[in-house]
């Protein structure tokens, strides 16, 4: 079917890259088409009108038009700046890591409205949330299971026994828990704690949707186990986990 020649769809914006003396490229995660990169032609001088609706974690309502290879941006209006998260220097750097695990694990022009709505869901509990790093951990969690990753949490992945309070591993090459008799086996697991073990259960079988208190300890160990296994998926580092530690670590 031919695609028309201009189409409008509400996005959030993954990231920006200049492109010559007044252009850029544009990459976006819309509702309608998945992942597409456009060209905003003339943003980066001082008359247009469009740049600030092309910021990075902005819900805008664009316009484009098809392109050969890229599309062209004719026309964005901020739905939702999210303003209170990029006041917030640390907030702004866990925005920055929801919309690079976006980047990193979808592909172009693949439609899925479920990880729009994730993606927005994830922003807004960023600016509502007073624990960051759940919010974190629910987003990925929503994440790898709206792409296929769902990680397997209540049985060992190589012999299928139930999961009890033990000593247990996870494996991202397996995808999920491995036991205490397969654990010592399997040279791509790493030791878990049983306490990380049942927020992460918690979450996935909430949907993030019931309030949970967690250690900064286990919240982190929990947090770094996804990260991982997503960096496995994507067979590259995320860059933003870095920069996070650094904010965190200089402090308010």
């Amino acid at each position: 079917m031919t695609r028309q020649r201009l189409y409008r769809t509400p996005a959030v914006i993954l990231k920006r890259m200049d492109l010559g003396e007044a252009d850029r490229i544009v990459t976006l995660f819309s509702r309608d088409e998945g992942k597409v990169r456009a060209v905003a032609k003339g943003v980066r001088r001082t008359t247009s009108r469009s740049a600030g609706h092309l910021e990075p974690f902005t819900l805008s309502d664009v316009l484009l038009a098809v392109g050969r290879e890229l599309d062209v941006v004719s026309q964005a209006d901020t739905l939702d700046a999210f303003r209170e998260i990029r006041e917030n220097l640390d907030l702004t750097t866990h925005a920055f890591y929801l919309t690079e695990l976006v980047d990193l694990l979808t592909e172009d022009r693949s439609e899925n409205r479920a990880v729009y709505d994730i993606l927005l869901e994830g922003l807004r509990s960023l600016r509502a949330s007073t624990d960051a790093r759940l919010v974190l951990i629910t987003f990925h969690l929503q994440l790898l299971e709206a792409l296929g990753y769902r990680p397997e949490l209540r049985e060992c992945v190589n012999c299928r026994a139930l999961i009890e309070p033990d000593r247990n591993h996870f494996s991202a090459l397996l995808g999920g828990v491995v036991c205490p008799s397969c654990g010592p086996a399997e040279p791509t697991a790493h030791a878990i704690g049983t306490s990380a073990l049942k927020l992460l259960r918690f979450v996935q079988a909430t949907a993030g949707q019931r309030s949970v208190n967690a250690a900064p300890h286990i919240g982190r160990e929990a947090e770094a186990l996804l990260r991982d296994y997503a960096e496995h998926i994507i067979e590259r580092r995320l860059r933003t986990p870095a920069l996070m530690a650094r904010i965190q670590e200089v402090g308010p």
